[in-house]
């Protein structure tokens, strides 16, 4: 079985001398990204200054560097609202993309996303339920709409999951169909709690529009173990994602414990999801977009699709992120533009073209 499973793997799935090249290429690129999306902003702050204050931060190497031109208000703008929003951008690309790549491999459909399974609606109904009777509650240090999105998450995934049982198994067809009926009943409870909210109508609309302006340290040392688990695990199982590719039958053959795979897999996409949209709110087509892409590019192997998904996927939300503050810096003292707008408004454009230029292949 393991001589027939290497060599199904040896034929079918694409090997590329390239790939560490391509991962360092990526990060290099993330590294750049994050350090000019410190300069952008409504103040303008140099990057000699930028490099000086992310310098001082560093164990052994800050206490040499002379900081006497800094400003407190240049470090704070820095180091208290333009990094931990950056990083949550970082944090947040990474776990859809990842996440999309999971939900893409389990269903072998390229249109799939958090959506499918209900799991951005769980986190919408609880988001909307804490804003309207408990926004400013503190729970182990975060904000409750915080801890309801990811427990609306998750609980929404455990749902669909049995109620798509069929004894033993949970059909694929099945536990899509079921995603997507609890998804648009979760969103009618939204849509409800919006006809309700009264003063609180604003709250509930910007945070279903993702975006990263509230986002301080303690968000992001909440998610980032739910997120760097999520995605080491994840690639733990990107041989099974290879196998189930060619269809469960093929992977059970193939020595794949498939439901249990499943499980594991659909279990982490959700985690990830859940904890992502958590401090950012809803934002669309990054699980869509970036895993699709970023197939047609790098291939079908999930041993490098899973990494390189993460990474562009880390990379194109932080770009969505500057555009976001570039528009609105004109009118930074009244306006915030969610970065959710901008992946949606270069999100349905992509699947537009797309779907134009690969019509045959979607025909029926």
């Amino acid at each position: 079985m393991t001589a027939t499973t290497a060599k199904v793997e040896s034929t079918f799935f694409q090997r590329t001398s390239k790939w560490k090249f391509i991962l360092l290429f990526l990060i290099t690129a993330l590294i750049i990204v994050v350090i000019i999306s410190l300069n952008v902003g409504y103040a303008q702050i140099a990057f000699p200054d930028i490099l000086t204050i992310l310098g001082k931060q560093i164990p052994l190497l800050g206490g040499s560097i002379d900081s006497s031109s800094i400003t407190p208000q240049s470090a704070g703008i820095i180091l208290q609202i333009r990094l931990p929003r950056i990083l949550a951008g970082v944090l947040v690309g990474a776990a859809l993309a990842a996440a999309g790549v999971i939900y893409q491999g389990v269903f072998r459909n390229p249109m799939a996303d958090s959506y499918v399974l209900g799991v951005s609606a769980g986190a919408a109904v609880g988001a909307s339920f804490s804003i309207l009777f408990g926004v400013g509650t503190i729970i182990l240090g975060l904000r409750l709409v915080q801890v309801a999105a990811f427990i609306g998450a998750i609980a929404a995934m455990f749902l669909v999951y049995n109620i798509s049982r069929v004894g033993s198994r949970v059909p694929v067809t099945t536990l899509l169909l079921c995603g997507i009926a609890v998804n648009f009943f979760l969103f009618a409870l939204v849509g409800l709690m919006e006809v309700i909210a009264g003063d609180e109508l604003h709250a509930i609309v910007f945070w279903l529009v993702g975006g990263f302006s509230n986002v301080l340290w303690r968000d992001i040392w909440a998610i980032v173990p739910f997120i760097i688990i999520g995605i080491v695990l994840s690639y733990l199982y990107a041989r099974d994602l290879n196998l189930l590719a060619m269809g469960e039958e093929t992977a059970q053959h193939l020595g794949v414990n498939v439901e249990r795979s499943k499980q594991i897999l659909l279990v982490l996409a959700s985690l990830m999801t859940g904890a992502a949209v958590s401090i950012s709110g809803l934002i669309g087509f990054v699980g869509l977009m970036i895993p699709h892409l970023t197939r047609l590019v790098i291939g079908p192997d999930h041993r490098i699709l899973l990494p390189t998904s993460t990474i562009i996927g880390a990379i194109f939300l932080v770009v969505c992120d500057d555009i976001a503050r570039v528009v609105a810096s004109p009118l930074a003292s009244t306006l915030e533009l969610p970065v959710g707008i901008i992946t949606m408004l270069s999100g349905a454009p992509f699947f537009i073209f797309l779907f134009r230029k690969k019509k045959q292949s979607y025909s029926l």
